[in-house]
């Protein structure tokens, strides 16, 4: 007997068994935690700080390059290769940062381990948006409604239609434009990300009642900004001191002259670095939910959902990516968004390997299980959004086949 409305060839009991597969599934994997995965969350975190120190430090050795030296190996372009390569390794920091250890660590990944240091409770990461308003927002509204639509905040974030379900209005035609910004600013954009201030901009809630949620807001993106934007920076002028004044030969002492100009070379490299970080984590997650084959639910279709109901909207509503281990790294392991979905709370190490037993049981139940490359997930992505900014639409959906 079939009762559900899911889009999928399986009656109510044959569901559920595939329910109790992925029970099976995360069973095995939490029983097998240990040792293995403790040594590589801290090979992950010694990886970022050794990238950071070091892009750091390859960043203001690009100072000493600088023409006012007047050394033999000074002058623009060995300057502005340095800068290049720290600026870039800083942005690769900031992106396994932000993927693979303050996303996943967020989600209680590792919180069997009970270290403080590695734990969702304490965890503040290298983000504008607060931690505990983003596992409010992500690991409860989204990851509990996903791709709902009217429930799910990632449903168009408040300003994009992404789906026929979303009620074309003029203000949507230059929905690209959105799409551009929010990828620039990626991290400022996932800081307003909440319900209460969606809230706030449809007129449901008033300023006085959303105040404190904009303060602990106001007060993680200073911080963030205080430290990329003027602490950095200002320490880059200690390396300006010993700037040439006269002739060849380097004197110390400042020179008013270069200060403005050493703070801005730094301040651009971090703003270069974010900028990185803003659109590599925009693709990534992106490529998660919005490609060709993804499934989007009324909240009809989803009263009083069972955990093997869950599990199959999680299937539904998610893409993988192909890609090898580094490009796996880089991505927080969000390249199985699938698996993840299936398994929020469980170390993102393991879902390369939960990914073949999901995959065994999709194709044993004829169910969808939608994966490919970036070009295809991100280009399929862009084309949905272009032609979601105009009207129209089938609500008849499309999904990935088996």
């Amino acid at each position: 007997m079939k009762t559900h409305t899911l889009p999928v060839d399986l009656n109510d009991a044959e569901l559920e068994e595939f329910g109790r597969e992925m029970d099976a599934i995360r069973e095995d994997t939490l029983d097998a935690l240990g040792e293995k995965d403790r040594r590589y969350i801290l090979r992950v975190i010694k990886l970022h700080r050794l990238m950071d120190f070091l892009s750091r430090m390859v960043i203001f050795a690009g100072l000493f390059f600088h023409p006012l030296w007047q050394h033999a190996w000074a002058g623009w372009c060995p300057m502005l290769t340095l800068f290049g390569l720290g600026t870039l390794g800083l942005g690769l920091a900031k992106i396994l940062e932000n993927m693979e250890l303050g996303h996943n660590v967020l989600h209680a990944q590792w919180d069997w381990m009970k270290d403080p240091s590695i734990h969702s409770s304490t965890w503040e990461w290298d983000n504008t948006c607060p931690s505990d308003t983003w596992m409010k927002s992500h690991n409860i509204v989204h990851h509990t409604w996903t791709n709902v639509v009217g429930k799910d905040l990632d449903v168009g974030y408040g300003v994009l239609r992404v789906t026929p379900l979303q009620k074309w209005h003029p203000l949507f035609l230059p929905q690209m434009l959105y799409v551009f910004l929010i990828m620039m600013l990626f991290e400022w954009a996932v800081a307003l990300h909440d319900d209460h201030v969606d809230e706030w901009m449809r007129g449901q809630r008033t300023f006085r009642q959303t105040a404190s949620v904009f303060a602990n807001i106001g007060r993680k993106m200073w911080r963030q900004a205080r430290k990329d934007y003027i602490a950095w920076p200002l320490l880059g002028l200690l390396v300006a001191i010993p700037i040439r004044l006269a002739g060849w030969l380097p004197v110390l002492g400042p020179t008013p002259a270069i200060l403005p100009e050493v703070f801005l070379y730094v301040l651009a490299a971090n703003v270069v670095a974010n900028l990185i970080r803003n659109v590599w984590a925009f693709t990534i997650i992106f490529c998660g939910h919005f490609p060709e084959g993804t499934y989007n639910f009324t909240e009809a279709q989803v009263e009083d959902e069972t955990r093997a109901r869950w599990y199959i909207r999680q299937l539904l509503s998610s893409c993988n990516i192909k890609g090898g281990r580094t490009f796996d790294l880089f991505a927080g392991n969000l390249s199985y968004q699938i698996e993840h979905h299936l398994f929020p709370d469980l170390p993102s190490s393991r879902y390369p390997e939960i990914s073949r037993r999901v995959q065994a049981q999709c194709a044993r139940y004829g169910l969808p299980y939608n994966k490919g490359s970036l070009t295809r997930q991100f280009g399929t992505t862009l084309i949905k959004l272009t032609r979601m900014s105009f009207p129209g639409g089938s609500t008849t959906q499309k999904i990935a086949r088996a």
